[in-house]
C-alpha cells in the first residue's frame, strides 16, 4: 500500500514537472481557470513562470474583476458577466460592512456568523461560475485546444466543473478557506482531538470545553461545505447531465498544492497527492548591500 501510495505521488507530481521541464520545442498545454483577488495574486507567478518554460499556457477569466488581468508569457480569454468592478468593489464593501458589525464573542454568535459566510460565498461565486460554463462558444473553443491540465483554485467552483467538463486532469492550488473542501473531499484524516479547526484559534492544547467545541465545528463543516456550494452543486450537474457535486468533482483532483506550511499550521496527515508549497508567492529577496564597518577603538586615561 505504501508503495502504491509512493507511485500516484510520483506521477501526480510528475505532471505539474512536465510542465515545468519542457522546453519550447514540447511544451505542455495548460489551462488556468483562477479565483479573484489574492487567490490570483498567489498563483499569477507560477502561471507566468510555466509560460515563461515554453508552455502554452490560457487564462481564463472574466471581463470585470478586482485583480486579474492580462498576464505576462500567456494567452487570455475573457468572458462576459452581468456585474462591474464597481459593483463588484460596493458589494464586497457592504459584505465586509455587515461582518464587522456581527458580535462574535460568543459560541453561538461564532456559529452564526460561519453560516452567514458559507451563504454570501455561495452567491458570491455563483455569478461568475453561470456566466462561463452556459458560455457555448468559449466552452468549445476551450475543447478544441485539448489541454493537457487544468490549474484552478476550488474556492471558485467554475474551475472543478470545467475540470470535470473538458475530461482533463485538474490540480488545485489551495489556501484555508472557512470549508475545507481539501480535508473532506480528499477524506484526509484530521483528529479533532488535538487538531484545531480553522478560525478557531485554539491551540494544539485544547481543553475539554475546547476539544468540544472543536468537535462541534468539525461536524458542522459538511454542511457549510454543502451550503458554500449549494448552487455550484446544482449548475454542475446540469452541466455534466448527471447527478454531482463540487465535493465528488475536487475528489478526482489529479494534484492538492496546498498554500500553507507547517511553519505556521499544526502538523497534520496529509494524503499521497497533497503537497505543501506555502510561501510559493514569495518573491527571490535581492542581494543585501555591501556595508563596511569601520570599528575605531577610543582609550581613555581613568
Amino acid at each position: 500500500m505504501a508503495a502504491a501510495h509512493m507511485s500516484v505521488r510520483s506521477a501526480f507530481t510528475g505532471l505539474l514537472a512536465a510542465l515545468l521541464c519542457l522546453d519550447s520545442a514540447q511544451g505542455g498545454k495548460l489551462l488556468v481557470i483562477p479565483a479573484d483577488g489574492s487567490h490570483w495574486t498567489g498563483m499569477k507567478p507560477l502561471v507566468e513562470e510555466l509560460g515563461r518554460r515554453g508552455n502554452q499556457v490560457v487564462v481564463v477569466i472574466p471581463e470585470a474583476s478586482l485583480s486579474m488581468g492580462p498576464s505576462e508569457h500567456t494567452t487570455t480569454l475573457t468572458f462576459p458577466v452581468p456585474y462591474t468592478k464597481e459593483s463588484m468593489t460596493k458589494d464586497l464593501g457592504e459584505n465586509l460592512g455587515k461582518f464587522m458589525e456581527i458580535y462574535v464573542s460568543s459560541t453561538a454568535a461564532k456559529a452564526m456568523n460561519y453560516w452567514i459566510t458559507m451563504v454570501m460565498l455561495s452567491n458570491v461565486t455563483m455569478v461568475t461560475c453561470k456566466s462561463m460554463l452556459y458560455d457555448k462558444v468559449l466552452m468549445q473553443t476551450l475543447r478544441d485546444y485539448d489541454f493537457d491540465a487544468l490549474l484552478t483554485d476550488p474556492f471558485w467552483p467554475v474551475g472543478v466543473i470545467a475540470g470535470a467538463y473538458l475530461d482533463i486532469p485538474t490540480i488545485f492550488i489551495h489556501g484555508p478557506l472557512p470549508c475545507p473542501l481539501d480535508i473532506i473531499a480528499t477524506h484526509c484524516p484530521s483528529p479533532v482531538s488535538y487538531l484545531p479547526r480553522r478560525y478557531t484559534h485554539y491551540s494544539n492544547h485544547m481543553n475539554v470545553w475546547e476539544r468540544t467545541l472543536n468537535l462541534l465545528k468539525a461536524l458542522l463543516e459538511p454542511a457549510g461545505c454543502s451550503r458554500m456550494y449549494l448552487h455550484a452543486d446544482e449548475v454542475a450537474s446540469d452541466v455534466l447531465q448527471r447527478k454531482t457535486s463540487i465535493v465528488e468533482l475536487a475528489n478526482k483532483a489529479a494534484l492538492w498544492l496546498m498554500r500553507s506550511s507547517f511553519t505556521f499550521e499544526y502538523p497534520m496527515p496529509l494524503m499521497p497527492n497533497m503537497i505543501m508549497v506555502g510561501g510559493m508567492k514569495a518573491k527571490k529577496p535581492k542581494p543585501l548591500p555591501q556595508v563596511r564597518f569601520i570599528f575605531t577603538t577610543y582609550t581613555s586615561n581613568l
